[in-house]
């Protein structure tokens, strides 16, 4: 009588583990029933933004259903990011993230309301773009050689300027290798950093190529050197660094798209799928390489190990930049 008992204990966990199962199958099936929401920790405007907006007018076509932007700016993208790690693990809310928001805010911002690893799966990446190193039309000096011997030379330290946390960690990056001390100068918006860069007041900016390039054109800035060891296809006349004698001044910026930790591995996987489809579309890829960006495709399990590379990598640099500063 017990060894019946035990079978049919045995024979009820299989057939309920089985039943759930085919109920998460149905539910990928059916999924997307209803609009999903794609929150930007941004202002609407500038290189995330409009990744956002080409990723999701693509996935909608794709999934014949409403794919919506929310922009959720504040405290340099945690706002959003909070929003996005404590929403329903249905599907149903993505998250844009990218560098800051996943591998460098975490270690400068005290309470930030999420952890990076814990509370997010990631889904697909989709870019990546290096930095630019770039000055005002009439600085003395005319690639980062010749910056870097400013920058030893100037009498209080060569100025900064930055929009971001991870921007502001490339800075210290580079003053590493220089080993010299350079002023950091904040700024909420790259508008007001360009505007007073443009004129002099501050010696450099690391700057996004999306937001950089506009400016390069129109002759409002010079581009010192791309943060990376090669060239990008949209400015093939700015050196990389390592052409300028920095070859470990390497900083790129990423975005991708993840989800509440807890989505159905099934959810994940659908979408990664058609994410790729639509970054190998020509059109998606040649507008995205217009604005400076290298697409990036690849599993899940490859845009976490990309997730905590990064974590890695900059939270030494928050590390060490706490300690410039005692």
């Amino acid at each position: 009588m017990k060894d019946l008992i035990s079978k049919l204990l045995k024979l009820s966990v299989i057939v309920s583990c089985a039943t759930l199962s085919c109920l998460a199958a149905q539910d990928a099936q059916a999924y997307p029933e209803r609009p999903i929401r794609l929150v930007v920790p941004n202002a609407p405007g500038g290189g995330t933004d409009g990744f956002a907006r080409v990723m999701a007018q693509k996935l909608g076509e794709a999934l014949q259903q409403t794919v919506v932007v929310e922009n959720k700016p504040g405290a340099q993208g945690g706002i959003g990011t909070t929003y996005g790690a404590k929403a329903a693990p249905d599907g149903y809310t993505l998250t844009l993230a990218f560098v800051s928001t996943m591998a460098v805010n975490p270690f400068v911002y005290p309470d930030i309301g999420y952890e990076p690893l814990k509370d997010f799966v990631a889904v697909a990446v989709g870019v990546n773009q290096p930095y630019l190193m770039v000055t005002y039309p009439a600085s003395p000096y005319q690639n980062l050689q010749e910056f870097g011997q400013f920058a030893k030379q100037k009498k209080g330290g060569a100025t900064f300027a930055s929009t971001s946390s991870q921007t502001e960690l490339i800075g210290v990056l580079f003053q590493t290798l220089l080993e010299t001390r350079m002023l950091y100068i904040p700024y909420k918006n790259a508008t007001t950093a360009v505007v007073e860069l443009s004129r002099g007041d501050i010696d450099v900016m690391v700057a996004s190529l999306p937001s950089a390039i506009p400016l390069l054109n129109a002759g409002k800035l010079k581009a010192l050197a791309v943060t990376g060891n090669k060239r990008v296809a949209a400015l093939p006349n700015v050196p990389s660094a390592a052409e300028a004698g920095f070859p470990a001044f390497e900083a790129n910026g990423w975005y991708g798209i993840v989800a509440p930790k807890g989505t159905p591995d099934a959810i994940v996987q659908f979408l990664n799928k058609h994410i790729n489809a639509i970054l190998a579309m020509p059109d998606v890829q040649q507008n995205l390489s217009a604005a400076g960006f290298e697409v990036l495709t690849g599993t899940p399990a490859e845009f976490t190990a990309m997730i905590e590379r990064d974590y890695k990598r900059w939270g030494e640099l928050a590390q060490a930049q706490k300690s410039m500063r005692k």
